[in-house]
């Protein structure tokens, strides 16, 4: 007879109260097939068991919908989610593999393993799958067609990380139209890495064509040349484009403006040229602008008004030029600024004080003229570098107070005088001062809580400084020497 659930739930209670029958509800346990074929999987991967913390605890005697990296549907046990990343794993991966008999896998995710093979076809049959993800897992050659066999697809990363070697993934037969054409359901394209080798016309009107609902755009460093076509335009999800290290040798079009959804634009080390255009920077969405490393990229600020979104802004060795606008001081969510190698000239603004987000600040090798404004506000600054610039004036103590985050101060070749600042030595983490090639004069501040003994001096004594030349090279630290202070 069977009993209505329902009834089973009322009668539990009394079950236990007065049989001492202890009773389990078992749905969403792992089933048999599915937990034979996971130890199937197990029995033919290579992985370092010392190193493991999901397949090493796979066994028989336990449900496997309780296994590490195992997640089951509540209702039919069967294994929906499958996740071995970082999981040490080498050598090959079959197409006779229990892997690809797991047909109702939603999610997989093998990234960050060492298999050094090319893609198995296998692939193809798990057609359920709405998340791809291979990045950085080791394998190599042609990307196969049956990809492009997962229709499901919602977010697909086959990138590779180019510092970790070894020959990478391609896209030439298939190419990336062919690949992405069945593909229409993604939002997510993920081909860091990848050998892609198109023009800009072929790869971008191949996206804008087949991926209407595209909203993160990940192919750095693919081999991918311009221009970037207006076809792009259409993909107005798109909320990260991220193209880096691709020699585009091409302006920057004025529609990536047009997003309205855009956080992320980077661009770095592209070969871009001509004027780039302001309004990119006053997209109110925007969070992360990288565009440094293009040398031959020209620009400059726009006055900057509240509510905008910019957290990261890298413009290093590029030719931006101009001033830094008081408005600056508007983007109070600003952590990063990389302005390294332009050509910014007159002073830095007060206003830059405002930013209490700061944690990062490099403005080195400009024409930066004036003072140096005061950062107590920016409790988390660790990094602050203006290394060769025309900044003049004394920098009062008061500058320093209260940031218990610093590590790295670089004001070399300015021209800087007065006393040096007492309160930087006071700061417990700061690692390196370099202060040469100023006209700094008096003393050498005390250092707090460091004995003489640790800079390879016993008996260090103060020494007056050398006002002509300022070189702050008086000492170098011996191995037991916590920081290096000046240089």
């Amino acid at each position: 007879m069977k009993i209505p659930l329902f009834t089973w739930l009322f009668l539990i209670p009394f079950l236990t109260i007065f049989f001492g029958v202890n009773v389990f509800l078992v749905s969403g346990q792992c089933r048999k097939d599915q937990q034979s074929l996971l130890l199937q999987l197990k029995n033919s991967l290579e992985f370092d068991r010392s190193v493991s913390a999901k397949l090493v605890k796979w066994n028989s005697t336990s449900d496997c919908c309780e296994w590490p990296g195992i997640t089951c549907d509540e209702g039919s046990g069967r294994v929906i989610s499958l996740d071995l990343s970082f999981e040490s794993i080498t050598g090959g991966l079959d197409d006779s593999s229990g892997l690809f008999s797991l047909q109702f896998l939603h999610s997989l995710n093998l990234s960050f393993n060492s298999f050094s093979t090319a893609l198995p076809v296998g692939f193809a049959n798990l057609t359920d799958l709405i998340s791809l993800n291979l990045s950085s897992a080791g394998f190599t050659g042609q990307i196969p067609n049956d990809i492009s066999k997962l229709t499901k697809l919602v977010s697909l990363d086959l990138s590779a990380n180019s510092f970790l070697g070894g020959p990478p993934l391609k896209l030439e037969q298939p190419n990336l139209a062919t690949l992405v054409q069945n593909l229409t359901h993604l939002t997510e394209l993920l081909l860091d890495g990848v050998n892609i080798s198109a023009h800009g016309n072929d790869w971008c009107k191949a996206l804008s064509s087949s991926l209407p609902n595209l909203k993160v755009l990940s192919m750095s460093n693919c081999y991918l040349s311009g221009p970037l076509d207006v076809s792009l335009a259409k993909l107005q999800s798109l909320s990260i484009i991220r193209l880096s290290g691709n020699n585009l040798s091409t302006p920057v079009p004025e529609f990536l403006a047009n997003y309205s959804k855009l956080t992320a634009l980077q661009l770095s080390s592209c070969q871009l040229n001509g004027i780039f255009p302001q309004a990119i920077f006053q997209v109110p969405t925007l969070e992360i602008l990288d565009l440094s490393y293009n040398e031959f990229l020209q620009g400059s600020f726009p006055e900057f008004h509240q509510n905008l979104s910019l957290r990261t802004l890298l413009l290093s060795n590029s030719i931006f030029s101009g001033t830094l606008p008081q408005s600056i001081g508007e983007l109070e969510k600003l952590s990063r600024i990389e302005l390294a190698g332009n050509n910014f000239t007159g002073p830095i603004p007060n206003s830059m004080a405002n930013l209490t987000q700061l944690f990062y600040l490099d403005l080195s090798s400009n024409k930066f003229t004036g003072t140096l404004p005061s950062f107590r506000k920016s409790k988390n600054l660790t990094y602050v570098d203006v290394y060769h610039n025309q900044l003049t004036g004394e920098i009062p103590s008061s500058h320093w107070e209260g940031l218990r985050s610093l590590t790295y101060v670089d004001l070399r070749n300015n021209a800087f005088n007065g006393s040096i600042p007492s309160s930087l030595f006071a700061i417990p983490p700061l690692q390196k001062i370099q202060l040469s090639n100023n006209r700094f004069g008096g003393q050498i501040p005390e250092f707090p809580n460091v004995s003489s003994s640790l800079f390879g001096y016993p008996g260090f004594e103060q020494q007056q400084i050398r006002r002509s030349d300022s070189q702050f090279c008086l000492w170098s630290c011996k191995t037991q020497c916590p920081r290096t202070f000046i240089q």
